[in-house]
């Protein structure tokens, strides 16, 4: 039997994954995650969550467009809302037109009343459906959400806080489920999570705690173009990554999430595909930037950016990454043209240190949270025994706080002062820049978590300025000026380590066809056939 923590070993995986279907109709994933996500239409465990058991099953507000130009960031399409606009005279007002014809698995329709029935469950913590425990990692990206009302049968008017030109991109955060269903399983959310229902290409089939989750396709799916070509998707915790890759070569699983490194000769040599692809993804440590810091001094945040050697860290890992000097990369347009450039410099990182006090008798101190696994987090162990000891090469000591995935996932979203943050001086986790307001909720002012996602109460006036007004314009190419000259303020004064840029990596079976990644951290799986 597989754990409840999913904590196999490789004989224990036969046990509880089904055999492969007769004409290959079936898909086998191992995720990295410790335990099933939560399959009630808000998933937990990060964006693998969401890869796997929100944009499967359900279909977002606005959907991500995951099949064209595989060489750009992926950008957004129309989901269960079909067209939206702000309102010509207040730009806090828009409008969104509902898309009709939809069913729910259950055979109900989706409409406008299931929005704004779903809307509360979010939002409203008045009514029935209102979920206290999955809301907040909805309402951590999406706060801006003011009030929202049904104007008609296919229109939805929805009002923000403050002028937010980037409405429909976070959207994407917001998953539709079935109210008839919720009903049905008792008002309860967790009795509703062993028997989902949403509008998704997938439908879930079987819950099974702490083992895997199995999905169908929808035959009825909206769009026709997109029903799975595979009949069954099963998905399964795998934490460890030499046990995926022993599930991958016994032909327990067929497509495994992040292969151990050294791993990844052998298997291509064995004739297993093994795919890297760029995505917008970020592997920092979060800098504690409060007065009882030590790095509220900018100095030894730039110290530490300059005691990195990334091109080493990431020839640790197989070149599975690549060096991040930023949240974006260079190439990228809002990288802007910041003056620090982080090449590893011991001697420049000693320097700074010296000039901000320390020394031999005196070194940086500092506990870092990092985790055991979890999504986009790579080897976190390995990985940051490396960095321990770059950092005490020029007097940057550094003890870690060793938590699961999701006690890091509340720290995050928690004040740096609080008790779920554990005390620590930073936080090593994964990030993503998929859309346009991403450095909002990371660095400005207004984003003090437990607000948003600055955890470390980075304070800058100047970028959070920059910020602001990006997203409350509604011209591209300003928009794209403002937020590239907010980076590089954010690079200069080092408001994280940024450490490198994950290749998301993943192997399988050769017998699994059709598969094309794209620079996003989600997959579209309606394309693959498996031999």
């Amino acid at each position: 039997m597989i754990s409840r923590r999913g904590l196999l070993t490789s004989g224990a995986v036969a046990a509880a994954v089904p055999a492969a279907a007769a004409g290959g109709g079936t898909l086998r994933i191992a995720m990295t995650a410790a335990d099933i996500p939560t399959t009630h239409g808000i998933p937990n465990n990060g964006f693998e969550g969401v890869r796997f058991l929100g944009y499967q099953p359900y279909d977002a507000l606005v959907n991500w467009d995951l099949r064209n130009n595989p060489d750009k960031p992926a950008n957004i399409t129309p989901g269960l809302f079909t067209a939206w606009h702000p309102d010509e005279t207040n730009p806090l007002k828009w409008s969104f037109t509902v898309r009709q014809g939809v069913k729910f698995h259950d055979g109900t329709d989706f409409n406008a009343d299931a929005v704004i029935w779903n809307l509360r469950r979010i939002y409203d913590e008045r009514s029935p459906q209102y979920d206290a425990q999955a809301s907040p990692i909805v309402r951590a990206t999406v706060s801006m959400i003011d009030t929202f009302e049904k104007l008609d049968e296919s229109t939805i008017v929805l009002t923000t806080k403050y002028p937010f030109s980037f409405l429909p991109w976070v959207l994407i955060r917001i998953f539709i489920v079935s109210p008839t269903q919720w009903e049905l399983t008792g008002k309860n959310w967790s009795e509703f999570a062993k028997k989902p229902m949403g509008t998704g290409p997938f439908k879930i089939l079987r819950v099974v705690p702490g083992q895997y989750v199995e999905m169908a396709r929808n035959e009825d799916y909206w769009d026709k173009t997109r029903i799975p070509k595979v009949e069954k998707l099963f998905v399964y915790p795998m934490p460890e990554a030499t046990t995926r890759v022993a599930a991958l070569r016994s032909n327990q699983v067929d497509w495994i999430e992040v292969p151990a490194p050294d791993s990844i000769p052998s298997l291509k040599s064995a004739g297993y595909n093994v795919l890297l692809w760029s995505y917008p993804h970020t592997y920092p440590y979060v800098l504690n930037t409060l007065d009882d810091s030590p790095f509220h001094d900018v100095r030894v945040r730039r110290a530490i950016n300059y005691a990195l050697d990334r091109e080493a860290l990431c020839k640790l890992i197989n070149d599975t990454a690549i060096p991040a000097v930023g949240l974006y990369k260079p190439a990228d347009k809002y990288f802007g043209a910041p003056s620090e450039q982080y090449k590893f410099n011991p001697e420049k990182a000693k320097a700074l240190l010296k000039e901000a006090g320390y020394g031999p008798d005196r070194p940086v101190k500092a506990k870092i949270m990092i985790s055991t696994s979890g999504s986009g987090q790579m080897l976190p162990i390995q990985m940051n025994e490396f960095v321990q000891q770059n950092m005490k090469a020029v007097g940057i000591e550094l003890e870690f706080d060793v938590v699961e995935w999701g006690t890091m996932l509340v720290a995050i979203r928690s004040d740096p002062k609080s008790s779920q943050s554990h005390g620590v001086h930073g936080v090593n986790i994964s990030l993503s820049s998929v859309e346009p307001s991403t450095m909002f909720r990371y660095y400005a002012i207004d984003s003090f978590s437990p607000t948003n996602f600055n955890w470390g109460h980075f304070a800058n006036e100047e970028a959070t300025a920059l910020l602001k007004k990006a997203q409350g314009t509604f011209e591209e190419t300003e928009q794209t000026r403002l937020l590239a000259e907010a980076h590089a303020i954010v690079v200069d004064q080092a408001a994280w380590l940024f450490m490198c840029h994950d290749l998301n990596p993943r192997a399988m079976s050769k017998k699994v066809q059709g598969f094309q990644p794209v620079q996003s951290w989600f997959v579209d799986l309606t394309t693959i056939t498996v031999a």
